[in-house]
This record gives structure tokens, sequence and C-alpha cells, in this order.
């Protein structure tokens, strides 16, 4: 029989994130999302807890414990509040890059940091997205090698943790006439002379999360810091931002079951006509779609995450739960303010802020069209066109 069913250790994992969750993140999200941060409490004891470097290899400290224990934990701590995963501390999106584009001594040196005791403050970045489109295929960001090393000149967009991150990995044109198979990809630490934070932008949801844009002029990085550990930089590309958009299908899971449970609260004791509103068969009717969307969002989930950490292809399952995730999510949230009735878009009630976070968690990995053409390249044997697969300027950029 196939089983997908959390092990033994995963659940103890699933049950301390959940009952943080509950008595700690749930209560302050609207703390969390005035202070557009989280406190240094929170931030440390998500880092003590182990749920920052879940999938860190032991190389470099970590538990190695693969994404199929990650996806369990962030959908419990975005069943709490869904920016507290963008917002936390560790490698991020850049862990993601350095295990599928970096060497072994890579994965250790880089890697490494985020797993210190007292790295509840060291976070990651991945800056890809450009605010408009390259004359030329590729990005308008450039790396041109010199006798130090290798120069970076350019403006990158929409960095989750852009100018407040330990670390950022940079990808940039090295070989124009390749186009998106010319790219590169660089760690530079922040205090490298040569790059700068612009100013922090203001989002839809998930408010707690910073996002920024990096503007680099002169920026000299060491032949050491340009992940090297893949001949073609596009297929690990690729696999990459498949594992980011897992962990963001996971977000929008946790999210799904919030909006879900708070809203079939809310229809069991709210009164119309002399019963509770969830007895009229359009409401129960509405809430029985919802659940079947969260338990489908949510095998999907766990299959494509068990592919991943049986080492299999699990490029195709992926897109499909992250595209279902992130439909399931807004249909959730938006149900759950359709339902809260006059109460639903009243910021004394959390379900608004779910459907402003359900939005942004959309554009936090390549979006649901992009996710559709991986399923239907893979499904028809089709080979990826990097440029319409790739978050490029010239589609739509996103969040990472």
């Amino acid at each position: 029989m196939v089983s997908f069913e959390p092990s033994e250790d995963q659940q103890l994992i699933q049950s301390t994130v959940r009952s943080y969750a509950e008595k700690v993140l749930r209560p302050r999200l609207r703390d969390f999302e005035r202070a557009r941060c989280l406190p240094d409490e929170v931030m440390q004891a998500l880092h003590e807890m182990g749920v920052t470097t879940l999938t860190i290899p032991e190389s470099a400290g970590g538990p190695g414990l693969g994404l199929g224990t990650a996806v369990l934990a962030e959908e419990e701590l975005a069943a709490g509040d869904a920016a507290v995963p963008y917002a936390m501390g560790g490698a991020g999106s850049l862990g993601a890059v350095v295990m599928e584009l970096g060497t072994d001594e890579q994965k250790t040196r880089l890697l490494a940091p985020f797993c210190e005791p007292d790295a509840w403050k060291h976070r990651g970045a991945l800056a890809f997205s450009e605010p408009r489109p390259a004359a030329s295929p590729g990005l308008s960001t450039t790396a041109t090698r010199t006798a130090l090393g290798w120069r970076l000149d350019g403006k990158k967009s929409f960095v989750l943790n852009g100018g407040i991150a330990q670390a950022t990995v940079v990808f940039a044109q090295v070989d124009q006439p390749a186009g998106w198979e010319g790219l590169g990809a660089f760690v530079i630490e922040s205090d490298r002379p040569g790059m700068t934070a612009g100013p922090r932008m203001g989002t839809v949801g998930l408010d707690a999360a910073h996002f920024g844009e990096l503007v680099l002029e002169g920026c000299v990085v060491p032949e050491a810091n340009r992940l090297s550990g893949v001949e073609k930089v596009g297929h690990g590309l690729l696999r990459a931002f498949s594992r980011i958009s897992l962990h963001s299908a996971a977000r929008a899971v946790g999210l799904s079951r919030a909006a879900f449970d708070i809203t079939r609260e809310y229809c069991e004791t709210r009164q119309a006509f002399g019963k509770p509103i969830g007895h009229f068969q359009a409401i129960a009717f509405t809430l029985a779609d919802r659940l079947m969307d969260l338990d489908s969002a949510r095998w999907m989930l766990w299959r494509a995450a068990a592919r991943w950490d049986a080492g299999k292809d699990a490029g195709k399952q992926t897109a499909m739960a992250a595209a279902h995730a992130f439909e399931v999510a807004m249909r959730a949230a938006d149900d759950a303010v359709q339902l809260h009735g006059g109460a639903g878009f009243i910021r004394d009630v959390c379900v608004e802020k779910m459907m402003r976070d359900a939005k942004t968690i959309a554009l936090t990995a390549p979006p649901v069209a992009v996710q559709d053409a991986l399923v239907a390249d893979g499904e028809l044997g089709v080979q990826h066109d990097l440029a319409a697969v790739l978050p490029t300027p010239d589609i739509q950029p996103i969040f990472t």
C-alpha cells in the first residue's frame, strides 16, 4: 500500500511546531504585521526548534531531514501566520540554489553559518528578478571576469530579505550569446563593497517579511563564491525553483487550513433564522468544497516531497502541487471573507489578512501559469523553454 503518512519523528516535529504556532504565532499575527518583522524572541525560538535548518545537510551542520519534514513544519507555521516562514531566519531560497548549483565544498562552507547556535538572525536571499527586461535573452545584470574574480553590475528587484541578508546569491549574465544558459550564480556577503540596498517595498500581504531591491556597482566576487557544481545552470536553476515552489506550496496549504478552520468555527456559531449558518445547504456545500480542496492540496504536496526525498524526478509533481495549492489558498481565503459577511473585510477578523497573504504567496514562486506550463511540458514530453518557465522580467518578476 502506498502511504505518505508522517513518521513518528516527523509527527513530533509537526506537533511541536503546531503548538508553538497556536500559542504564540496566531495570537500575535497582527503585532507582527504592524511591526513589519518578527521580534527577536520569536526568531530565536524558531531557530532553536530547528525549523530554519531542516533541509540543510549534515555535512554543513544541519539535520538533513529533507523536504518531506520541511513541508510539514512550514504548513504548521503558516497556519499560525503565513508571513512567519518568510520573515524568520535561515538560508531560505539561497539554500535551495546552493544545494542544486553548488559543489560539495560550497554547500558545506556557505550553509554552515546558518546552523550555528547563535545564527537565529542569519538570513539568506536570492536575487534573480529584475525591474525590466534585458535587450537580449538573459539578464541585464552582468558578471565580468577580472583579476580578482568577477565584477557584478546591475539591479535586482523583489528580493526577499534584500538588503538585510547576511548572504545573497545573485544571478548575472556571464555569457551573453548563450542567453538563459549563460547565467552565473554568485554568493555575496553583506559586507562586500559594491552591493547596496534600495528601499523596502510595500506589499499586498506578508507584511512581516522584508522585500527590497539591490544595486550592484562594481561588486567584485571571488571565484570561490561562484556556484560551480553543475555544467548547465539552467537545468539546475529549474530544480532550485522547483524546491522553492514546494516550500511556498506548503505555506499556501497552511494558510488554507487556517482559513478553513476559522470559517468552519464561525459557521457553527453564527446564528441566522434560528440555526447556525453552516446548517444552510449553500454554506455547508461551500465548506465541503474547501475541505476537499485542502485535503487534495496537502496530499499532492506530500507526494511531491516524497519523490524529492527518494531522489526521483519530481518536477511535474511539484508544479502540480504548487499550482493547486496556490489556487486552493485563494479560494479558501476568498470564501472565508465571503462567509464572514460584513465582518470578513474588517481587520478585527484575520481572514482579510489571509486573503491578502494568499495572493502574495502565489507570487513567491513561479506563478500558476508557469506551473501549468511545466506540468504540460512534463506530460507531453516537451523540453522546457527557459524563457517561458523562469521568472524572467519578460514574463513577470516574482518574489523569491
